[in-house]
């Protein structure tokens, strides 16, 4: 990929939304992991739990990046991330297990922990996303982060005000994951005519969000039973 060209930039901007549609969950697990803190030390939890966080994620991103040179990762990767494409619309809260910290080093222990956990989905994404471009995995991360750090509580608030957020993230993810399937070695071929490459991405985008909605509707649905029949 050529350095600053239209595609660097479009590839840059993808991993940049990817992080912070994804981010929404390192901001609760900061912010429940450094709750017990005195303020001054809250501050010291944020940034070092998040460099630390950020250290192990760049080197992971990297080394998926790397492993996607294998045969049929590329297709694994590409699935994986549909599946979480569709996991982010219909989230179910994944941070009842995360303990405060009493102590700095426990609160910092703890986001780091919670952060290489929870990453995985944002590992594969932006390895997808920047299609074997180091400079991109790192410059993405570097932008990303202080926008997840300082910004991502009101994110949080923009997605749960405007709803459409969220579908749009995934969207964004399914074209991503479509993208990662189209570059296994074995397809590429086949997805070189444009027709076939768009009629291919535009249809994992519907299935993604339609399954979304579609259990969205069913699970509401459930809901609105379960109350009827308790009152």
């Amino acid at each position: 990929m050529e350095l600053f060209s239209v595609e660097f930039f479009s590839a840059l901007l993808t991993i940049v939304f990817i992080d912070l549609i994804l981010a929404g969950d390192n901001a609760i697990v900061i912010g429940l992991a450094a709750r017990n803190l005195p303020k001054d030390q809250q501050k010291k939890a944020v940034i070092w739990g998040t460099a630390g966080a950020v250290g192990i994620r760049i080197i992971a991103t990297l080394l998926v990046v790397q492993l996607l040179n294998v045969p049929w990762l590329n297709l694994v990767g590409g699935l994986l991330l549909v599946w979480i494409a569709y996991k982010l619309l219909v989230q179910e809260d994944p941070h009842d297990g995360i303990k405060s910290g009493n102590t700095l080093w426990q609160s910092i222990r703890t986001i780091i922990i919670a952060d290489a956990a929870m990453g995985i989905d944002n590992v594969i994404a932006v390895a997808g996303a920047a299609h074997g471009d180091t400079l991109l995995v790192i410059l993405g991360l570097i932008i990303s982060v202080p926008v997840v750090v300082w910004g991502s509580t009101l994110f949080i608030k923009l997605i749960n005000r405007f709803e459409w957020i969220v579908y749009v993230g995934s969207a964004v993810l399914a074209y991503t994951a479509a993208k990662m399937i189209t570059h296994e070695k074995a397809f590429k071929e086949f997805f070189e005519n444009q027709l076939y490459f768009w009629a291919f991405v535009i249809l994992v985008i519907i299935i993604t969000i339609a399954a979304g909605l579609w259990t969205n509707s069913r699970n509401k649905k459930n809901a609105q039973e379960k109350s009827s029949v308790s009152h």
